[in-house]
């Protein structure tokens, strides 16, 4: 019997696309309704029965069509078994071009290894780049897994509660100096951040390098979120800033958010000194064991050939986030609430709306509305609640009719 070809390095890649109609596009997020995403059956839609879901950082959006491509092309040449060195080294390649071309940061495409997801890049980042024992500093609110993977290794996990300079949420970096001296190791940076959608400028990442290696930590920088950025705002690679950055940190990356991929298992860890990537060359091929096929030539895709997409679903986030705030300012300017700068996430104070200790639970048994209650995300997060804003523009008023439903309500 004849042997299939190996799969060539562009599986699934690079097919065909038609120019992109915004306004029909718009127009069909604009008709999704609540009956038709629970009929998708993703999880957000289906883990409470009956609400509208604003909970799991997943968007409602779809993914863009040459990723829609790829995977059927793939899936149609039968490339579903383990992952050949040629798709692999395309998917570096790809991931290399996007940050040359969106961020003007040059990795070589030798430093950019292959991963299941984020956690597990800080998997391998408490296990084999950081000093073992030590604690993990993790600025909060953050996202959940990164107050509870640490605990896992047998690592203290050092909350530090993000400081507010009355316009937005910013590193403290005294009591992150504070911790290092004391002895942790690693600081957990989430940027974009989720949640709050801080997007940290590089004057705030230098600061944090400074004192990171003056105390000969380590940083395990979280970018997932990094193409969701607003108003102008620049995402600044925390490994680019200065020699001393790329000297101690751990860059993790991945398409999964920005293309609604984080089901097909695929993201990037990016090294950025010639210690680091020796260490990953000795871990063997195991370290990046989990990443699938389909999640390669997906991301591959959505790197080279999605960026219209890509910048068509940012714009109708902007405009989420701005229907949030005008909406919340008419009808319950009790709600404290800052536009993200990245993200697609919503950081809201609801601690005036008298939903008690657990909102989002009220906000569940009350009104349908199932959201991510803030204490998750770490005791900062107390009297908030995160809402995911990639979601049809029409329920984003939903969302704050069932907020006002639920604080109308007796406790």
């Amino acid at each position: 019997m004849p042997r299939s070809p190996e799969p060539s390095a562009d599986v699934g890649v690079r097919a065909g696309a038609e120019p992109l109609d915004r306004d029909a596009l718009f127009a069909r997020w604009d008709a999704l309704t609540p009956e038709q995403l629970r009929a998708q059956g993703s999880m957000k839609w289906t883990m409470f029965p009956g609400t509208i879901g604003a909970w799991v950082a997943e968007s409602d959006l779809g993914t863009a069509p040459a990723v829609t491509a790829a995977l059927h092309a793939a899936v149609e040449a039968g490339h579903l078994g383990y992952l050949p060195r040629a798709v692999a080294a395309e998917h570096a390649a790809a991931t290399s071009e996007w940050m040359r071309d969106r961020y003007d940061w040059e990795v070589p495409r030798s430093r950019v290894h292959h991963l299941a997801d984020v956690i597990s890049g800080l998997d391998v980042a408490l296990a084999h780049y950081s000093r073992p024992g030590s604690a993990v500093l993790v600025p909060t609110p953050a996202y959940m897994p990164f107050l509870t993977v640490p605990l896992a290794h047998g690592r203290a996990v050092i909350e530090v509660p993000l400081a507010d300079d009355g316009a937005r949420q910013v590193l403290d970096l005294d009591a992150i100096d504070r911790e290092l001296a004391a002895g942790a190791g690693l600081v957990v940076l989430c940027n974009p951040l989720n949640p709050g959608g801080r997007v940290f400028e590089r004057a705030e990442l230098e600061a944090l390098a400074a004192v990171v290696e003056r105390h000969g930590a380590r940083v395990f920088a979280d970018e997932v979120h990094a193409p969701i950025v607003f108003d102008g705002v620049r995402h600044v690679p925390y490994a680019s800033v200065s020699a001393a950055a790329a000297g101690h940190s751990i860059t993790v990356t991945s398409a999964s958010k920005a293309f609604n991929l984080a089901g097909t298992k695929a993201a990037q860890l990016i090294l950025t000194n010639d210690a680091d990537a020796e260490v990953w060359q000795k871990l063997g091929p195991m370290a990046g064991h989990g990443a699938s096929i389909l999640g390669i030539v997906a991301n591959t895709a959505a790197y080279r050939d999605g960026r219209d997409w890509l910048d068509a679903t940012v714009a109708y986030y902007d405009a989420n986030r701005r229907a949030l705030r005008d909406l919340l300012a008419e009808r319950l300017p009790e709600v404290r609430y800052r536009m993200p700068e990245g993200t697609y996430i919503a950081w809201l104070d609801v601690s005036r709306l008298g939903l008690g200790d657990d909102p989002a639970t009220t906000l569940r048994e009350r009104s349908g509305l199932a959201v991510t209650d803030g204490r998750a995300c770490g005791a900062a997060g107390a009297g908030h609640v995160r809402v995911i804003l990639a979601t049809p523009r029409p329920l984003v008023e939903r969302i704050v009719d069932a907020l006002a439903t639920a604080a109308r309500q007796p406790a």
